[in-house]
């Protein structure tokens, strides 16, 4: 049973957005609905600064009783530059490894994304979660709001 999802920011923007707005609506009706604790991270505050109004607002109207926001440690840090010492992004991306090593190091069941360049990838998620066990954490899994549940076909 899924009870935390550490949701990347492309997922807030993905509500607004004509290819993703109706599997990423139908996610966030599901977490909300079954209060899943959503955990988000300094990085995902930051990059929401440039984000349109709407995107913002949105996230600003997601219930308190279920946001948990965590801050960047030297554990996290070190973490995300391992994934970038290990190559699987380059350093220019290391903002998409730090989601990783906030959801890795905050224990979320699932990090959710639509970054299917450097997050929602099949080798690098493999790369990441290799490093995640060499350094004495649990995998991850890395999916898209389709990907979470079992949403209801016949509607």
């Amino acid at each position: 049973m899924i009870r935390s999802i550490y949701i990347d920011t492309s997922v807030f923007g993905g509500y607004f957005d004509k290819e993703f707005d109706s599997d990423t609506r139908q996610f966030f009706d599901k977490v909300i609905k079954e209060k899943i604790t959503i955990i988000v991270s300094e990085t995902i505050t930051n990059e929401l600064k440039n984000a349109p109004d709407n995107v913002k607002a949105f996230y600003q109207a997601i219930p308190n009783e279920i946001l948990k926001i965590v801050n960047e440690t030297d554990e996290i840090t070190a973490l995300a530059n391992k994934y970038v010492a290990a190559n699987i992004v380059s350093e220019k991306y290391l903002p998409d490894c730090f989601h990783i090593a906030y959801a890795t190091i905050s224990n979320a069941d699932v990090l959710v994304s639509w970054n299917f360049k450097h997050l929602v990838n099949f080798e690098r998620k493999r790369k990441y979660n290799a490093i995640n066990l060499i350094n004495g954490y649990k995998s991850i899994d890395i999916v898209t709001p389709k990907e979470v549940f079992i949403y209801d076909i016949t509607k």
